[in-house]
């Protein structure tokens, strides 16, 4: 495709000089006008001259977890996308157990001259964990942004999921079904989303059954199928008709440890998940679970970050994004000698 500075500058809003300059990398051009000459030579479908490319390949890190639970593939596509369009690639770096741990990650892409870094369910979720490898970063000028399990002593921009309200809802949903023993399995007591968890589900088993006693009715259980059985095994022993759990992956668990009982799901026993993960309506039965907003919760923190990189300081607090209920069929009524208790 022949490159017409006209059209260029027409889209730009500048002049055909200015266009020149940009294209031939001259001096004398304003920040602002070298990237709006650079944003239409990308809309009309014009390849930028081989000096100007580096320009948009920027690196920016992206820290997971792991990429079994399929939450967090999920959280990735959404952010790589966005930040694509905004010209910049990036550097996916998945933890796994025995593996690199996330601070050799952040050293790796520190030599890589990323401008910037999102960190996904982190080290920072763990309310055990050692803030200063974030202050340290922000210290140096890095921009940074962090995606649930908030840390007030971590002075960034965080992007969470109202995890407290997301067990209110689901025990609001199972206490309407006429569900007087619910359970929750959790995951490990000392991350963050676990806390908030355990804190709305006391909340809402006060506010819908005027209950405080609910200790038997929690178990803190790892992330795992095989947490979310053995969780299950255990709440069943204590008489629960109905289980609120921390993720899919342990909903998935917890429905196995029902059926191991010879019970069935939702016929006998209520159970709803948490993320909903992009298998959760394939699932048998198709998971009652709470949607946690990944595609706004991911465009939101890479907009934090380019305000960021852009010299624009983001607030040094915890944008908080509402969870949906999403109802299907792995909830039921209470069965009805559970109900008349």
């Amino acid at each position: 495709m022949t490159m017409r500075l006209a059209d260029i500058a027409a889209h730009a809003g500048v002049s055909e000089a200015t266009v020149s300059r940009v294209l031939n990398g001259k001096p004398g051009v304003a920040a602002g006008t070298r990237q709006a000459v650079l944003t239409a030579l990308d809309v009309l479908g014009y390849e930028r001259p081989a000096r100007l490319r580096s320009q948009r390949a920027g690196l920016i890190g992206l820290i997971v977890p792991e990429l079994s639970n399929p939450i967090f593939p999920a959280f990735a596509q959404i952010i790589e996308n966005a930040l694509a369009l905004s010209g910049y690639a990036a550097v996916l770096c998945t933890m796994t157990p025995g593996g690199i741990r996330e601070d050799d990650y952040t050293e790796l892409l520190l030599e890589r001259g990323v401008a910037g870094i999102i960190f996904v369910n982190g080290e920072h979720a763990d309310s055990q964990s050692d803030p200063s490898r974030y202050t340290r970063l922000i210290d140096r000028g890095l921009p940074i942004v962090l995606i649930n399990g908030f840390r007030p002593d971590i002075p960034g921009p965080f992007i969470s999921n109202d995890d407290t309200v997301s067990l209110e809802m689901a025990v609001a949903h199972l206490a309407a079904l006429g569900h007087r023993r619910i359970g929750l399995a959790a995951g490990q007591s000392r991350f963050v989303p676990s806390i908030r968890k355990t804190e709305g589900f006391r909340r809402g088993m006060q506010e819908q059954l005027n209950t405080t006693e609910v200790d038997d009715l929690i178990v803190n259980t790892l992330f795992t199928v095989e947490g979310g059985q053995a969780a299950a095994q255990e709440l069943l022993d204590r008489g629960a008709t109905a289980i609120c759990c921390g993720s899919d992956i342990i909903a998935i668990g917890a429905i196995r440890g029902v059926r191991q009982r010879g019970l069935r799901v939702p016929e006998d026993v209520s159970v709803v998940g948490f993320d909903d993960s992009p298998m959760t309506a394939f699932l048998d039965p198709p998971l009652t679970t709470v949607r946690q907003p990944v595609r706004e919760m991911g465009l939101a923190a890479v907009a934090n970050l380019l305000e960021e990189i852009g010299g624009t300081r983001a607030p040094r607090a915890e944008l908080l994004h509402r969870p949906e209920l999403v109802v299907r069929r792995s909830t039921a009524p209470a069965p009805v000698a559970a109900a008349a208790r």
